[in-house]
């Protein structure tokens, strides 16, 4: 049922009007944001069922192409359990505050994420700085300068982070073993607290306890232990860590989106729509990834929940036209990307390749 104090939508907005506040466009998504907790937990089974089916199937299976397929697939599921998980650290997964802290810890569980650390890189500091350099840690593009300035080995590990090939390796380095796994004091400001440490021992014994499940099924089946942590646990995590550096690199990585050195400028931009983008695929790819896609809605009111997303874009889409970053997503589209967004230039405001020379519209100062 609509909330009676949701406002009337109003007509699409004028491509030369000025965005209204945050405050009034979260207004027109506010009958989108009803949580519901059943609906939580029948995901949440569905996915963990998935998980268990197949990393059954990695140890049952006589086929070694059959037993690949399924850790290929568990990685998939991983990646939906974590978004799962994304929603209740959102608190937009239940009505229930509580139950979204654990529901989103034990979602997190298999991609091996700190529920209280992702808490705060996630949701304090990209969602409350996205694109402002300097505080907005991910995907975060070096001026050439800066670039110049790294040693030979750490250019080199730019280069493959921007090579196209190389997101899984960024997120697995930069993000989820330098900021979600026992960190150190100022990796995420000064903020350090006992829950980030039980986090972390959290799942790493969730991890440990995989691992020796696997050993154990190995022993009882008689089969190679190496090949059943590689299938079973290695190759889920190498597609969960590839799958997670794609997906936050083409939400926020394009030709079209800007990056920001200077707070002022950058709260003038409006970057909740401005530095988004809404990747878009056929065959409802994108439902399968439970709407993460829909990612200029999500940064607009993170409290809509992912089975309502398709729809809150939609909505944003018709109102704000031409705002709204659309990419239909194609591989010719990412590796021209990867191939054009190197680094940045805060002067001129562009994308420039590693040797400075502009690859995006040089666009005006805000």
């Amino acid at each position: 049922m609509t909330p009676l104090h949701a406002p009337p939508l109003p007509q699409p907005l004028a491509t030369d009007a000025p965005l209204p506040h945050r405050k009034v466009i979260r207004g027109w998504l506010l009958p989108l944001g009803q949580r519901s907790s059943w609906r939580a937990l029948a995901l949440l089974a569905l996915d963990y069922g998935l998980l268990t089916l197949l990393l059954t199937g990695v140890i049952l299976f006589d086929s070694l192409w059959i037993m690949a397929a399924c850790g290929l697939a568990a990685g998939f599921v991983i990646g939906r359990l974590f978004v799962i998980g994304h929603d209740g650290c959102h608190q937009s997964l239940t009505p229930s505050r509580p139950l979204n802290r654990w529901l989103a810890r034990i979602a997190f569980l298999p991609s091996l994420t700190a529920y209280s650390l992702w808490d705060v890189g996630h949701n304090v500091v990209h969602h409350g700085f996205t694109n402002l350099k300097g505080v907005d840690f991910v995907w975060a593009p070096l001026t050439q300068q800066e670039f110049a300035a790294l040693s030979p080995p750490a250019r080199l590990m730019q280069r493959i982070y921007r090579s196209g090939w190389g997101p899984g390796l960024y997120y697995m380095v930069e993000i989820w073993w330098k900021k979600m796994m026992f960190p150190p004091q100022g990796s995420l400001g000064n903020t350090r607290r006992a829950v980030f440490t039980w986090d972390c021992i959290l799942v790493s014994t969730f991890a440990l306890l995989w691992i020796a499940g696997l050993v154990g099924a190995a022993l009882a089946t008689e089969q190679s232990v190496a090949w059943l942590l590689a299938l079973g646990f290695a190759l889920p995590l190498f597609v969960w860590f590839n799958m997670m550096g794609f997906v936050i690199y083409g939400h926020h990585t394009h030709v079209k989106v800007s990056w920001h050195d200077d707070r002022a400028a950058w709260q003038r931009a409006q970057p909740f729509v401005s530095t988004t983008v809404h990747l878009t695929f056929p065959l409802q790819i994108g439902a399968v990834l439970h709407h993460i896609m829909e990612h200029t809605a999500h940064h607009v009111d993170m409290s809509i929940p992912l089975y309502k997303l398709k729809e809150a874009q939609k909505m944003l889409e018709d109102l704000l036209p031409g705002r709204i970053v659309i990419q239909r997503f194609s591989w010719r589209w990412y590796f021209e990307t990867a191939r054009a967004c190197k680094l940045y230039d805060f002067t001129r405001n562009c994308w420039t390749d590693f040797a400075g020379r502009p690859t995006s519209a040089l666009r005006p100062a805000q």
